[in-house]
């Protein structure tokens, strides 16, 4: 498993994150922006992009409810998320209640709202 255990705060999750992404698929570091869309400018696949999610949820202990993907189109949309889930960022804006609500009841340790 790749080493979680220094990660503490967002800004380090956004860098793992992108070093996961640049180390598993050759996605060159320039292309892993905060801005990117994971599909188009990343070029992640629906697969790859799965990979992702479950190696971070296994890292930080977190879980990733139904709908993630639905919610999700930029890296950076991908980064606070596992942020807030793993309490270590404020609930991002961009997330319907409803995927809120069910991340919150699966997530004890998701961030507060401000």
């Amino acid at each position: 498993m790749r080493g979680s255990e220094e990660v503490k705060n967002w800004m380090h999750l956004f860098r793992w994150i992108v070093k996961l992404i640049r180390d598993e698929y050759g996605i060159a570091e320039d292309k892993l922006t905060r801005t990117a869309t994971i599909e188009t400018d990343i070029g992640l696949n629906m697969e790859q992009i799965e990979e992702v999610l479950a190696t971070t949820a296994q890292a930080f202990s977190i879980r990733y409810v139904d709908g993630t993907l639905d919610e999700l189109v930029k890296l950076e949309e991908l980064c606070l998320l596992s942020a807030w889930l793993a309490g270590m960022y404020k609930e991002p804006g961009f997330l319907s209640a409803g995927y809120i609500a069910a991340a919150r009841g699966s997530n004890a340790n998701a961030g507060a709202k401000e």
